[in-house]
């Protein structure tokens, strides 16, 4: 095998399976990448087992073949090389020989037998949705996926797609974020998509491949895998098995106390809360009474602290303690400059979202402070 390539295409695409491969595993041939050279492109695949990477890329193939090699080796040889055009040659024994100018790199291979097979999957119905739409609702999600893994369900973003309705949902138990939109795909078939849980680490890799909001991708579902396509580059993830909790039952009917409030006046409010917090004592304390809002928060370990800000709200006084780390991530990803926060007695939950939007909302659970 011998091809030649950009240097910059190389490196992007060897970039793009470092959040893939494996860095802790009793299988070396996961901590390295598929190249196939052949018709003048090359391929470069990568897995984990759960998550497959598919990219081709223009280059001029000399020699067909393919190899296995460490991708974290190859991306940081490719990173310090500053030439345009590298020369990727298969040498006896599986080693590669990798040239650039008068840079001279080899490095062990590994033979392809043993890598996982990564199907293509081009027979499957995909439907089109741009970037930024998937982008923006992930972004509203993801920090409330769950850590723990013995809540599997909770582990991964559960994503709905019907009639042009799209929706996410992250919970972990403590909270709940909800995004959604209304996208008219006429491009397609408009695919209805039920009800499934992607895992973090899926999810992580579509928001890189969702960066550029100008462009579109492609989705769809095949046997209990996420099929997503952007241009000449295919991921595969595969989904959870598990239940979905009711999560509709978790928002609470009827309006609460509604606060009005300027989304930066509260946040930096918040992070001056946050400053004194701990992972024993990270509560803050918020009074509403005469359209003024007061924050406080204690810490024994740290100290005390105290912040008014002006609000408009509608409702009798008011006051509840809730995670100050949640409201921030809650009110971080709202891009508007109002924002709406609805608290209830008798510790019910809250509420954060825009003012005047229901594509996104936030429940979160009081604290006893």
């Amino acid at each position: 095998m011998e091809f030649n390539v950009e240097r910059n295409t190389f490196l992007e695409g060897i970039q793009k399976t470092l959040g893939i491969v494996e860095r802790k595993t009793t299988i070396p041939i996961l901590n390295n990448v598929l190249i196939k050279a052949d018709n003048n492109q090359i391929r470069i695949i990568a897995t984990d087992r759960e998550i497959g990477l598919i990219s081709d890329y223009k280059a001029d193939v000399v020699i067909p073949g393919e190899i296995t090699v460490s991708a974290r080796k190859l991306f940081e040889m490719i990173r310090e090389i500053q030439g345009n055009v590298i020369n990727i040659k298969k040498m006896d024994n599986n080693w590669v020989n990798i040239t650039c100018e008068k840079i001279d790199y080899r490095i062990p291979g590994m033979a392809t037998d043993d890598f996982p097979e990564v199907p293509d999957n081009q027979d499957v119905s995909l439907s089109t949705i741009p970037c930024g739409i998937l982008k923006e609702m992930i972004y509203k999600t993801f920090f409330a996926v769950s850590n723990d893994e013995m809540k599997v369900s909770l582990t991964g973003v559960f994503f709905h797609m019907e009639k042009g309705l799209i929706e996410m949902v992250a919970t972990d138990g403590h909270r709940l974020s909800i995004a959604k939109t209304q996208y008219e795909d006429e491009m397609s078939s408009n695919l209805d998509i039920e009800g499934i849980i992607i895992p973090r680490k899926g999810v992580s890799e579509i928001r890189k491949l969702v960066d550029d909001e100008n462009d579109n991708v492609q989705i769809g579902v095949t046997k209990g895998v996420c099929i997503v396509k952007k241009g000449s580059t295919l991921l595969r993830v595969s989904l959870l098995d598990a239940e979905y909790p009711d999560y509709h039952k978790v928002i609470p009917e009827g309006d609460g106390i509604r606060v009005h409030v300027n989304r930066d006046m509260i946040l930096h409010s918040l992070k001056r809360m946050n400053v004194i917090s701990s992972e024993r004592f990270s509560g803050v304390k918020i009074r509403v009474a005469n359209n003024k809002m007061v924050l406080s928060s204690t810490n024994p370990d740290v100290g005390e602290a105290n912040d008014e800000i002006d609000i408009s709200y509608s409702g009798k006084e008011c006051e509840m303690g809730y995670n100050v780390k949640y409201l921030i991530d809650a009110i971080d990803v709202i891009g508007e400059d109002n924002i709406l926060i609805e608290m209830r007695e008798a510790y019910g939950p809250g509420v954060v979202m825009s003012s005047g939007s229901d594509k996104y909302i936030c429940v979160i659970m009081p604290l006893r402070l």
